[in-house]
């Protein structure tokens, strides 16, 4: 058995392997060693969001629209080569990761693909 192996939930010191995977009696947390590692370096880079042509973007880039978009729940369009000043990065489940304001819409929510740096 690991000696240096701890339950990452309640820190017991009282776990055994089985299989691939390791177990803790107290707590009843099953884990894998290997793959908590690998999670956790994948978590600590900050993702890198593209544009629609590669360039990398950040907080408070400038934008233009590529495509005329629908917004969703009215009757507006957002034209494509519309400018979009000072945008905010934001961790979109749905694919939208570009919190923005723009003229004549107001407040709304991007998906990278269909803007490029301007």
């Amino acid at each position: 058995m690991d000696s240096d192996l701890k339950c990452p939930q309640c820190n017991s010191e009282h776990v055994y392997n089985d299989g691939s995977l390791w177990i803790c009696p107290e707590c009843a947390h099953e884990w894998n060693p290997d793959a908590a590692g690998a999670a956790g370096a994948e978590a600590s880079q900050d993702p890198v969001i593209r544009d629609a042509n590669g360039n990398v973007l950040a907080d408070g880039d400038s934008v233009t629209v590529i495509k005329d978009l629908k917004v969703k729940g009215s009757s507006l369009v957002v034209k494509g080569g519309t400018k979009v000043k000072n945008i905010r990065l934001v961790d979109g489940a749905d694919g939208h990761d570009i919190a923005c304001k723009i003229d004549g819409i107001g407040a709304m929510n991007l998906k990278s693909e269909f803007v490029k740096k301007a």
